[in-house]
């Protein structure tokens, strides 16, 4: 009688998320989300998540000319958007969609977004963001970025904290929260797999 012995599969990394704050407006309400998503996804494990919070960015005003050096600090913003697996973007909605400084950061990146997964976290008044979310969709799918069904929103999303953070109860957010989680890292994963095997075509 004998007996197959399969192969051990090796430890899976970590997933490398970033984490893009959207918001550069003075008293800005995004800290308070971002912070507790951050805790969301600590709890959910197998994840390095680098937080790029817009705010901290000196972005230029003007795009670099394709081919023309960057200078070490958008070098270096690059290489960080270049290391992500996936990425999950926070976004309030301005007058039906996103911040002009969100689409300043993304434009300056082409090829680093490409063959990688992308889920959202927005906030607002009755709409909770859904508008600005799906603008991002489009300008997503045309930098070949996959991204997520499930988002997680705050409708008036003031109304779910307290004036030191805290959060309401916000049991839906929280499921949200995970399920979103489960198709970004299950299409992270996929695409990281599928980029080491071979270099994705545009």
């Amino acid at each position: 009688m004998s007996t197959t012995t399969g192969t051990p599969t090796a430890p899976t990394a970590p997933l490398k998320i970033a984490f893009i704050i959207g918001s550069s407006r003075e008293g800005r309400f995004a800290p308070v989300v971002a912070d507790w998503f951050t805790a969301r996804a600590a709890e959910y494990g197998g994840i390095e998540l680098d937080i790029i919070d817009i705010a901290d960015l000196e972005l230029p005003t003007t795009h670099p000319d394709w081919g023309t050096p960057r200078t070490p600090e958008l070098a270096a913003l690059a290489a960080r958007v270049v290391a992500a697996d996936g990425f999950v973007v926070l976004t309030p909605e301005y007058n039906h969609s996103f911040p002009a400084s969100l689409k300043t950061f993304i434009d300056l990146h082409h090829t680093e977004w490409e063959a990688k997964a992308v889920g959202f976290v927005s906030y607002g008044g009755v709409g909770g963001g859904l508008r600005a979310v799906e603008q991002l969709r489009l300008i997503f799918t045309e930098l070949h970025c996959t991204s997520v069904r499930e988002i997680v929103s705050f409708h008036n999303g003031w109304d779910h904290f307290t004036e030191g953070g805290k959060a309401y109860e916000v049991d839906g957010a929280i499921g949200a929260a995970k399920v979103m989680l489960d198709q970004l890292t299950w299409w992270a994963e996929a695409l990281r797999t599928a980029r080491a095997s071979h270099p994705y075509q545009t």
